[in-house]
């Protein structure tokens, strides 16, 4: 952990049958870990994490508990209705691809395993490392390190096709596009007005 906001203030009750998250959003909530790579969501901002992840993916509404998002706005939540070990599986939201990844974890295995055995593909770890070389800012609290233009529009996955953005406006942008363009046939124009 290399930075914490301070703890939330008042009481956030969360969904008590994920075994771990009040544990894990009271000891971590609103840290960072190498320097913005992944964090933990404060436990009064996760409602809100909810509602901007089911705008680009309704059909988990009712369903998922964020817990964490990585420098690139990818956030990572339960899934009550997927189980691992018994307990609900961790799925993954990608706002740049437009992709919902399942995880084969609950949150103490995607912590005690997926990140210290396989943090490229949980993270994106190296890319990140490229994007700081390159003189890239490291994300804040508020921020992630959107694409320009988004995977799922034909972006290219690289340095020059990412940027600083605010995590919020980021996630909004993206769930709008990625609801309308999904049920699209590959190679149809879209045309978007910026307002």
């Amino acid at each position: 952990m290399d930075g914490r906001l301070p703890t939330d203030s008042g009481n956030f009750p969360l969904d008590s049958k994920i075994h771990g998250l009040s544990e894990l959003l009271s000891s971590f909530g609103g840290a960072s870990f190498k320097h913005g790579l992944y964090r933990i969501i404060r436990a009064s901002e996760v409602a809100d994490w909810n509602e901007r992840v089911c705008l680009g993916f309704p059909k988990f509404t009712g369903r998922i508990t964020c817990f964490g998002y990585d420098w690139q706005g990818t956030a990572f939540a339960t899934d009550t209705w997927r189980l691992e070990q018994g307990e609900p599986g961790v799925v993954m939201f990608e706002p740049g691809t437009g992709q919902a990844l399942q995880i084969p974890a609950n949150i103490r295995t995607f912590h005690e395993v997926e990140l210290m055995e396989d943090e490229e593909a949980a993270l994106a770890a190296n890319m990140y490392a490229d994007w700081r070389g390159a003189g890239g800012a490291e994300p804040a609290y508020n921020q992630c390190i959107g694409y320009k233009e988004p995977l799922f529009l034909n972006g290219k996955d690289e340095i020059e096709n990412l940027e600083l953005s605010d995590l919020e406006i980021y996630w909004h942008f993206m769930g709008q596009l990625i609801v309308q363009v999904k049920d699209l046939p590959p190679g149809t124009p879209v045309r978007i007005n910026l307002r």
